[in-house]
């Protein structure tokens, strides 16, 4: 079959479109000249190649000889991956939602051959049908409007450029304050649902920023209810069929409110994202649930989501086999196959399995016979309910669970997304560097540094900027702001984790190129593209923390961090900034920005540094530092002062660290809260005071734990 111009790309989702009969090109010169040229309207469809509405539309109308006759005759046809353009997505998609009130992928935008927007849908049938217009229908209505009314199309473009141009001129607000965190808890509160945990109904979305931000709350305010609806939540999701109950990992969100029934594929950006949200958890609680479900997330990323050079692929499709879902269901008969009548009874019994099966086709209420694995209670409770030793329980579990995943193994795989995005690898890889310290797991912070130094030495220009994209031996596209703001969080991660001061030195490099190319100095704060970068219709700054939190809530905390770490004010003043420049939209709905949030609340205060001088190969240095990360300290930067000679060092970034020494060769702390600072302590336990940590009943390590209880309360 003939391929068209999308054949000569990287992206797998523009690959999977390059035998279409549409005649497709990339975003670029060569579209819009040809638009020009021939005086054609342009069809943009933006989507992923694991989105499933994206694979039906495909089928049901790009691949469709007629349909691709019309496109052809009407269009110059475009292809974009919102994954490698996040930009032109989110232009357009803010397009679409103030056209159409609504937004999603495919999304499908009409544009003057200038880029202007006059006409957006998501999804479009072949044929019209219950009140939704299909392709045959619209494209000639389309072609006729361009053709005999071009004055009112552009019309409409010019109204949909000047309103897109008004969402980037807010204008500065006040300060964020400890006021803004009271009311953004209590919009969370008046979402949450009780019954099953989460913050809206169906479809319903994990949003882990959300849960690191009650956590916060909590610490400061000590309010139970904040505790109670992250746990509820967190616990919702890991019982709930949006998790992978055989081979680990979060589904993209629920289509119902119970957590049960999933839009089946996997981003690696949630996992990141949930992974940092269940450490969190374990630090406050303690219970191992949570640091299993965390530790389980690590798991299916280094098995399934990692490259032989240590990046981290985008993610897995919902579908397999051209049916949603496919790969994860069971039906009775297939479990009692594989699994002996014991087994069977009981993992049936445990993961809820119906003969008539709970699994619905979308749209209908008919029940297939298959089923999505889920648990209705934690295992310790089912323990109880069969009266059988959470031990016992716990071995049954994972024997039946590995031969069901191994059998599992043999189906066809959904598409994997290979390609590897620099701001989706910076959350994987601070969750990783996170968990490391939080699980004492050096494997993780491996996994952390092999990602990121391939990301440092394949995905940069040659001056040192960064590249959004890496795939088939290919490193192209210039970052955006996520793609700074998300790799320094990381590489301030795994500075904590493994007081490397290179990591930190490429942090702050990469914190100089984001302020000189994408900063705004009239109105504060980040815009999402660079000063140097494609011109587009508009150049957007966004702040909404949707299914990833924005850059510029990010970058607000990164700057916090990096100026507490160099002791360089002008840092926290960008930081402050940041806040001022989306103040008026964020006070409108502070709850729709719980990352920005988290930012605030480091910015408020409490907040500490610590500064632990000593020999970093000693082992009172590594106990003092592991002190540091097993409670819940959440704004918080440390630093080590190695006694041994060390290359580059730590006063080179931290000039202020010189004169922090160590006292008679014992691993020394220096600790400091809210700009004040305490005397020097040798003394695990008082440093943990001065910090005004309150003991919790969490594991601790053998040699740490003595330290701990000597009259520690």
């Amino acid at each position: 079959m003939p391929k068209n111009r999308l054949a000569l790309e990287k992206s797998p989702y523009l690959l999977q479109h390059s035998e279409n009969p549409v005649d497709w090109y990339p975003w670029g010169d060569e579209a819009f000249d040809k638009a020009r040229m021939e005086k054609k309207p342009i069809f943009l469809s933006i989507g992923y190649s694991t989105c499933h509405w994206c694979h039906v539309m495909e089928k049901e109308s790009f691949e469709d000889p007629e349909v691709a006759q019309l496109m052809n005759e009407a269009f110059v046809s475009i292809k974009v991956d919102r994954e490698e353009r996040p930009d032109l997505d989110s232009i357009y998609m803010t397009a679409s939602q103030m056209m159409t009130g609504a937004g999603g992928w495919p999304l499908n935008i009409i544009l003057t051959p200038d880029k202007r927007p006059f006409y957006a849908l998501t999804y479009i049938p072949k044929q019209s049908r219950f009140g939704m217009m299909g392709m045959l229908e619209l494209i000639p209505r389309i072609r006729e409007a361009w053709l005999t009314r071009q004055d009112d199309v552009f019309t409409a473009a010019n109204h949909a450029i000047t309103a897109l141009r008004q969402t980037v001129t807010a204008g500065k607000g006040e300060e964020l304050g400890k006021d803004v965190l009271a009311a953004a808890y209590q919009e969370l509160s008046r979402r949450f649902d009780e019954e099953h945990g989460g913050f809206s109904y169906a479809p319903k979305f994990p949003s882990p920023h959300n849960i690191l931000f009650l956590l916060r709350y909590w610490n400061r305010t000590k309010d139970q209810d904040a505790l109670n609806m992250a746990e509820k939540t967190l616990r919702g999701m890991r019982t709930g069929g949006i998790y992978d109950q055989l081979g680990f990992g979060f589904h993209r969100y629920s289509t119902d409110s119970k957590w049960l029934m999933p839009h089946f594929e996997k981003m690696i950006y949630d996992q990141g994202m949930l992974a940092m949200a269940y450490a969190e958890a374990f630090q406050v609680t303690g219970k191992k649930e949570y640091r299993e479900t965390a530790q389980e997330i690590f798991t299916y990323a280094l098995r399934e989501m990692t490259s032989t050079e240590g990046g981290f692929y985008s993610g897995e499709d919902a579908d397999s086999e051209g049916k949603e879902g496919k790969f994860y269901l069971w039906t009775e008969d297939e479990i009692r196959q594989i699994l002996k009548k014991e087994e069977a009874d009981l993992i049936m019994k445990v993961f809820n399995v119906e003969r008539q099966g709970n699994f619905t086709e979308q749209g209908t209420e008919v029940r297939t016979g298959e089923n999505i694995l889920h648990l209705k209670k934690t295992v310790a409770e089912l323990a109880t309910e069969l009266n059988i030793p959470v031990q016992d329980l716990d071995m049954r579990l994972e024997k039946g669970r590995l031969e069901l995943f191994t059998a599992r193994r043999k189906r066809v795989n959904p598409h994997k997304d290979d390609k590897i995005l620099a701001d989706w690898n910076g959350l994987l890889i601070a969750a990783f560097a996170k968990g490391a310290r939080v699980f004492d797991k050096p494997e993780y912070a491996e996994a952390a540094k092999k990602a990121m130094d391939f990301i440092l030495k394949n995905m940069r220009k040659p001056d040192g900027r960064l590249l959004h994209r890496y795939r088939d031996g290919e490193a192209a596209i210039t970052a955006y702001l996520d793609d700074y703001a998300f790799l320094i969080w990381g590489l301030l991660e795994i500075y904590e984790t493994t007081f490397d001061v290179r990591y930190l030195q490429d942090a702050l490099g990469l914190n100089a190129d984001l302020l000189k190319h994408f900063w705004d100095d009239r109105g504060g704060g980040f815009y999402f593209a660079p000063d140097d970068g494609e011109e587009l219709i508009v150049r957007k700054k966004e702040i909404y923390d949707g299914a990833i939190p924005s850059g510029n809530s990010v970058a607000m905390l990164n700057l916090l961090r990096l100026g507490r770490i160099t002791a360089y004010p002008a840092l926290e003043e960008k930081a402050a900034e940041i806040g001022r420049a989306f103040s008026r939209e964020v006070r409108q709905s502070p709850s729709v920005y719980t990352h920005l949030m988290v930012a605030v609340d480091f910015a408020v205060g409490p907040s500490y540094e610590v500064v632990i001088a000593g020999d970093s190969r000693a082992d009172d240095s590594k106990e003092m530092l592991k002190a540091l990360s097993k409670p819940y300290i959440p704004n918080k930067i440390v630093l080590l002062r190695p006694t041994e000679q060390e290359e580059p060092d730590i006063t080179d970034i931290a000039p202020f660290t010189k004169n922090q020494t160590s006292i008679e060769g014992k691993a020394t702390a220096y600790t400091c809260r809210n700009y004040s600072c305490e005397n020097p302590t040798t003394d695990i336990n008082e440093m943990l005071e001065l910090l005004k940590y309150l003991k919790i009943d969490i594991p601790l390590s053998k040699a740490q734990k003595p330290l701990l209880d000597k009259g520690f309360q």
